[in-house]
């Protein structure tokens, strides 16, 4: 079923490509400008966005063993994630149950059958279980499992990791995803390679989320770089909150000459995956170099986007992800590509962002305006404000509940 829906929607793009047309948002949609610097309204966003939704913080292919495991700060909420010796992926708060030291370094990652608190030694399996208590006996009486490192829901979907950041709480993975993991799946994910990770400094969470979901920015902004190679129209298919991109370019032209029958995966996941409310997915081709044996493959370039310290920053952390095991002479490449990509977004995408921050604070305009043609920030911010607005977690939850698939056309 999800490759008829692929299928369809090729067929749909394919046409405007031909006719050189884009479906439309009913009407320009206006966004108070405040909404990008009050502290209040950040504030909010904090509890009631990233604090309440699973956010992806890794991939599969990056715990294939057991034991194996990663450290996070995200939002100021320390997180270790984990595979157990059951092969199931867990999280917890990275915290010591004695006096709530952080137990693995954040940043830090690899395989590890116990965690030691640097602070007093005691001892943490991947279970999150408490297993050795320093000069127990002259502790005093307590109970290990009641001790054991605090929870978080954790959940993973087509390779990759959903990380709640409420301690002890649930996710409902399934109804946040709105059946988005079907059509994830087939770009492959769970079989690749971590090649790379790196981070960059950005401005307001949504000054830069909105440029990953902007198409029409594309010829001008990067016009040194990339732009030159890609149009600026977008079409916008919608799984509750999270998006698809795509654009009735070349590149979907190149299908009109192909039987649908052999239409390939790579073919019909052309464009960019989000994930609302922090993750964009980008796909290329890493070609070997010439006389390689290699044979190279797709690449995606996985942006994960954290609100910094307060409404003026963030933090984007670029996770490269190959469809291939890289041979030695690929990697001088794909560390070229990886510079490549870190230059144009902190030098073109972010640097128009931080100016973006500082013009908008002076209050000069009260609204920032989404075109008819930018369909997917209007449906981003809608979402942000539907999450904001509600109070409690059971109204945030009746909002995915009421959540619809939508198809442009």
């Amino acid at each position: 079923m999800s490759r008829d829906t692929l299928v369809d929607l090729a067929r749909r793009t394919l046409g405007h490509a031909r006719a050189g047309t884009v479906p439309l948002a009913d009407t320009i949609a206006r966004v108070p400008s405040s909404n990008y610097y009050d502290p209040t309204r950040w504030a909010l966003e904090m509890e009631r966005v990233f604090k309440r939704t699973p956010l992806v913080l890794g991939f599969s292919c990056e715990f294939a063993e057991p034991h194996s495991y990663r450290a996070v700060e995200v939002a100021g909420v320390p997180v270790l994630m984990t595979r157990g010796a059951d092969g199931n992926m867990r999280a917890f708060v990275n915290m010591c149950s004695h006096r709530g030291a952080v137990i693995a370094e954040p940043g830090t990652a690899g395989v590890s059958r116990r965690f030691t608190c640097p602070y007093h030694a005691w001892n943490y399996d991947t279970d999150g279980a408490l297993v050795g208590i320093l000069d127990r006996a002259e502790f005093g009486d307590i109970d290990p499992s009641c001790n054991g490192l605090t929870p978080l829901p954790c959940a993973e979907r087509a390779g990759i990791v959903f990380v709640g950041l409420t301690p002890n709480g649930s996710i409902d993975i399934d109804a946040h995803l709105c059946g988005y993991d079907e059509m994830l799946s087939h770009l492959g994910l769970a079989d690749c390679h971590l090649v790379g990770r790196q981070q960059v400094s950005g401005p307001n969470w949504k000054v830069a989320y909105d440029g990953y979901l902007d198409f029409y920015h594309l010829p001008i902004l990067h016009k040194n770089t990339f732009g030159p190679e890609y149009c600026n129209k977008a079409i916008y298919d919608a799984w509750g909150p999270h998006q698809r991109v795509s654009a009735p370019d070349d590149r979907t032209m190149a299908l009109d000459s192909i039987d649908e029958s052999e239409w390939t995966d790579e073919q019909l996941t052309l464009g960019v995956w989000t994930i609302f409310p922090h993750t964009s997915i980008a796909g290329f081709k890493v070609d070997p170099p010439e006389g390689s044996d290699s044979t190279g493959g797709r690449m995606f370039m996985v942006s994960t986007l954290f609100p910094g310290d307060d409404p003026d920053t963030s933090v984007t952390v670029q996770n490269f992800l190959a469809t291939f095991e890289p041979a030695e002479d690929m990697l001088p490449g794909i560390a070229a590509t990886q510079e490549f990509l870190l230059g144009v977004v902190r030098d073109e995408d972010y640097l128009t962002g931080n100016r973006i921050q500082r013009a908008v604070k002076t209050g000069a305009k009260p609204d920032f305006l989404f075109g008819r043609n930018e369909a997917g920030g209007q449906r981003f911010h809608g979402w942000v404000d539907r999450l904001v607005a509600a109070e409690t977690l059971e109204d945030a939850s009746n909002e995915y509940a009421r959540a619809e698939r939508v198809f442009m056309r």
